[in-house]
C-alpha cells in the first residue's frame, strides 16, 4: 500500500489501519567513492554511505544499497550494517531507498 501523501500514516502502520509488505531499515556501508558525483558533492575517496530503506527484509536493503551506491560511484568495499529503524517517510508500493548520505573520512 502506498501511504505517501496519506495524513497520520505512522499511526495507521502502528496500530494495523494500514499495511505494507515492507519493514524500515537504516543502511551504513563503508566503502569508497569511485566516480565523484556533485549533485552529492562526493569526492573520490574512503566514505561511509548511509541510507533508509523500506524493503522486503535486511538482505534486500543490504542489495539496494549495493546496487544504489554503485550507481551513484560507491563500491561497498568493507562492512555493510543494516539497523531496524523509525521511517521518516511512508513507504510505497515498491521498495525504495531515501536520505541518501555520503560522509568521508581518512583510512589509516
Amino acid at each position: 500500500m502506498d501511504l505517501r501523501g496519506v495524513k497520520n500514516w505512522k499511526l495507521k502502520l502502528r496500530y494495523g489501519r494500514a499495511k505494507t509488505q515492507f519493514r524500515h531499515f537504516t543502511v551504513l556501508a563503508d566503502g569508497d567513492v569511485t566516480e565523484a558525483n556533485a549533485d552529492l558533492k562526493t569526492q573520490v575517496g574512503p566514505a561511509f554511505f548511509g541510507m533508509s530503506v523500506w524493503a522486503s527484509d535486511s538482505d534486500e536493503a543490504i542489495d539496494m544499497a549495493q546496487v544504489i551506491g554503485k550507481h551513484l560511484g560507491f563500491a561497498c568495499t568493507r562492512n555493510i550494517h543494516v539497523y531496524d529503524t523509525e521511517p521518516a517517510e511512508p513507504p510505497g508500493d515498491e521498495p525504495r531507498g531515501y536520505n541518501l548520505n555520503f560522509t568521508p573520512y581518512e583510512r589509516d
